[in-house]
């Protein structure tokens, strides 16, 4: 009928793809069944179908913000004449709220923000990747923010602090008497994030068994909390976030392959501050004065400062990088960090730009330059030369042998 008439349509049959779809696509206009158009009526005019003679289920869904209804079999007029309301209806744009905290004007920020602007409307889950320290839990909030759901809470949990037995119950709370010493109700963290969004970082850490609860909760929309034979209905947006590669850990058997399909709807990853080097500048003048204020002093950083902080490899990415401000505004003596005192708060790799016979071998500039980036990756990660090789994206089998090879212990 809408082909006829010089529309263009696309036709979805599952509501991940139709979200998938919405969140890259422009679009004048959604038909939706009555039970998915109130999902989908946050971003873009909806027109629900319904039953024929389903008038409590129309008046609901106007009541809810629907833009208009149409009733089943379609009616060529009746469907024209909806699409003419809704064009003719203003429609307010949600404001965007950004947290100044996520700092950065170069392109692969711009593009970052864009893409949170664009999914934040939906209430699809959101997968967000990205090495340790680049900042994963801002761009959560950030997306929380920009949501309809930024007046209510933000819940966050890692996932990986928190031991196993009791992951359960702090996640969906649990009855008196569930087990020993539950010696009273305890509500649970998606009944506290009802109507707002709960990030679950380090979700690669879940048990294989409350992976299955957690799924449950994602397609049902409803928890059980421990002891409790009744479920409890839940609005909540679930954000998610992982350094791991989930597509590896289901190949392993470490993670169900449908929950990882559940929370892959929009993908999201978080570039490295390798990636963003021309955000450096405005990273480190924002951390010198955050902490500045947090400790009651002012700092200057001299462009030499800014030039060298910007060549660094920074494998622990921004969380090293405002360890590096503020260790050094808490020790310098001055109000001006000069680089002599900033190679003594840090390792300073030089910058590639001398021209003598020994700086123009690229063996010997590869070798120099890896084991500084060893030393750093396990500096970082506190010895755990698991999570070094992570960092460097190596083997830890290739990360061994080099720490051999240069005699790093």
């Amino acid at each position: 009928m809408l082909d006829r008439s010089g529309r263009q349509v696309a036709a979805l049959a599952e509501l991940d793809a139709a979200v998938r779809y919405l969140a890259t696509s422009e679009c004048d206009v959604v038909f939706a069944a009555a039970d998915l158009a109130a999902q989908l009526a946050i971003a873009q005019p909806v027109i629900a179908v319904v039953a024929p003679r389903d008038a409590t289920t129309a008046a609901q869904l106007l009541a809810a913000g629907i833009d208009d209804i149409v009733t089943e079999p379609f009616d060529e007029l009746a469907v024209m004449l909806a699409l003419r309301h809704v064009a003719g209806r203003p429609r307010q744009k949600i404001p965007v709220v950004w947290r100044p905290a996520l700092v950065g004007d170069g392109e692969a920020m711009q593009k970052l923000r864009a893409t949170i602007e664009r999914i934040a409307v939906h209430r699809t889950t959101v997968l967000v990747l990205g090495e340790s320290g680049t900042g994963k839990e801002l761009v959560a909030r950030a997306i929380h923010d920009a949501s309809p759901r930024h007046g209510r809470k933000f819940v966050a949990i890692n996932c990986a602090a928190i031991p196993a037995p009791l992951l359960e119950s702090e996640l969906f709370g649990h009855r008196k008497v569930a087990f020993t010493d539950a010696t009273r109700d305890k509500r649970g963290l998606f009944e506290d994030a009802d109507g707002g969004t709960l990030f679950l970082d380090e979700v690669g850490e879940l048990p294989l068994a409350l992976q299955a609860k957690l799924l449950r909760a994602l397609q049902e929309g409803e928890i059980r909390p421990v002891g409790d034979t009744a479920s409890i209905a839940v609005d909540v947006r679930v954000i998610a976030a992982t350094l791991r590669d989930l597509s590896d850990d289901v190949a392993a058997g470490r993670f169900r392959e449908d929950l990882f399909y559940r929370l892959n709807v929009v993908p999201l990853q978080v570039p490295p501050l390798r990636e963003r080097s021309e955000d450096i500048p405005q990273l480190a003048r924002f951390f010198a004065a955050r902490h500045g204020l947090r400790h009651g002093r002012e700092v200057v950083l001299p462009p030499p400062v800014i030039a060298a902080l910007a060549a660094q490899p920074w494998p622990g990415n921004v969380r090293e990088l405002e360890n590096v401000i503020e260790r050094a505004l808490v020790l310098a003596d001055g109000p001006e960090i000069d680089l002599a005192f900033l190679e003594s708060v840090m390792t300073v790799v030089p910058a590639p730009d001398r021209a003598d016979d020994a700086e123009l071998s690229i063996k010997k500039a590869t070798r120099s330059l890896e084991q500084e980036l060893i030393r750093r990756a396990l500096g970082v990660t506190q010895g755990n030369r698991t999570n070094a090789a992570k960092l460097l994206e190596i083997s830890h089998r290739a990360l061994l042998y080099k720490m051999k090879e240069y005699g790093i212990s």
